[in-house]
């Protein structure tokens, strides 16, 4: 991807995209500068199979860094030899061989400011109950990393015909005069339209991973035509996900989204729908290549590595976090309290049968039983202890 070079008039300082203002700022003297938005330059592209198959590269001035720790590919400047992973903190290596890349069609340009990190950092963080506590104190104001990440954009007419079987429901009596609900099921046609605008498919394999579930949505309907202006004081990262490989990720979620107009539309009529099967056409297909804004962070925290992102535009956060072995015990035990007293007082308060009341009795032995296993196989050592597997165990 090209760089540009931005050196201030007034100081010679060099100038950065500036979220607040949404110009190039020098962070010296304050100069600074308008970026020019031109609608008509954010072009959508015809789908066609020979697009999918090969994306055009363009000549560009930045290197391909590839992560030591994680394999993720940035764009950094010309005369960079090295930086911080923004997904894992390891050490940039130059990638053997310079990768291709394309130049935007349109950018989301970041929207929150740096200055606003901590606090969104740290309301984050006091959601986190199960977090330790000196966890909180770890943010610091200069390890975030602003980067762009790529996406596909697809915008396409959907049409389907669909067969379905809708079911109403009514009320009988059984043999023994006892009312119960049965469902009688008929078949049903029908046809949905949808025209589909900037559907997003993810154009790096961090998404397949799911470092950023949670961040979306990103409001492609405030892109901005390509400047490479956006760009200064960020990194980029280089799509790793083929446009074909996204068109089949878009084709998969309009299809769904179908579906559930199908749906819908036989409820219409119907109290409830089964087996919909519909074979989707997709006409008049475009596509743009975008970049969307998020903030990075890796740390460490007793010698393992995690991350948190946030949405460059909207300021929603996504991250991992080490959990406090000491305060999962003591949700463990405290559920097994609360159990306990259901078993002890309701269970004799109440016509429970024994069936019933041996099955609270089980519940409470095994939520102890476990606890107690936890605590014994780490020798008394709650460090040790599979948080993990204790919140998968209770489903916490």
């Amino acid at each position: 991807m090209e760089e540009n070079s931005y050196r201030c008039e007034a100081c010679g300082g060099t100038m950065v995209f500036d979220p607040i203002s949404q110009k190039l700022k020098c962070p010296n003297c304050d100069s600074e500068i308008e970026i020019i938005h031109d609608e008509a330059r954010v072009v959508e592209h015809t789908l066609t199979i020979d697009a999918m198959r090969q994306q055009k590269a363009t000549e560009k001035t930045t290197k391909t860094m590839e992560c030591t720790g994680c394999g993720a590919k940035i764009e950094i400047g010309a005369n960079e030899t090295a930086a911080k992973c923004p997904y894992c903190d390891a050490t940039y290596v130059l990638a053997g061989e310079q990768e291709s890349t394309l130049i935007p069609d349109a950018v989301l340009p970041f929207k929150v400011d740096k200055n606003e990190l901590g606090g969104i950092f740290q309301s984050w963080m006091k959601g986190k109950w199960l977090a330790p506590g000196d966890l909180k104190n770890l943010y610091q104001r200069d390890s975030f990393q602003g980067i762009y990440i790529p996406f596909w954009t697809f915008d396409a007419n959907g049409d389907a015909n669909f067969t379905a079987m809708g079911g109403k429901r009514r009320r009988v009596k059984d043999e023994n005069g006892e009312e119960k609900t049965v469902t009688d099921w008929y078949p049903t046609s029908g046809h949905v339209h949808k025209f589909f605008d900037d559907i997003p498919a993810a154009a790096s394999d961090r998404y397949r991973k799911g470092l950023f579930r949670g961040l979306e949505p990103f409001a492609f309907d405030e892109m901005k035509s390509y400047s490479p202006d956006y760009f200064s004081g960020h990194m980029s990262e280089n799509y790793s996900i083929s446009l074909e490989d996204g068109h089949k990720d878009a084709i998969n979620r309009m299809t769904g989204e179908l579906k559930s107009m199908a749906e819908k539309q036989v409820c219409a009529n119907y109290d409830c729908v089964k087996d919909v099967h519909m074979r989707p056409v997709f006409k008049d297909e475009t596509y743009k290549y975008v970049m969307v804004p998020v903030y990075s962070t890796a740390y460490q925290y007793k010698n393992k590595t995690y991350t948190v992102l946030i949405n460059g535009h909207s300021g929603r956060v996504q991250g991992e976090y080490p959990k406090s072995p000491v305060k999962i015990i003591m949700l463990i035990l405290l559920a097994a309290l609360v159990l306990g007293a259901i078993w002890f007082f309701g269970g004799r308060k109440s016509n429970e049968t024994d069936a019933a009341m041996a099955y609270e009795n089980s519940v409470y032995a095994k939520t102890i039983e476990h606890t107690a296993a936890y605590i014994s196989d780490s020798q008394a050592n709650v460090a040790d202890i599979d948080v993990d597997g204790l919140l998968d165990t209770y489903q916490i």
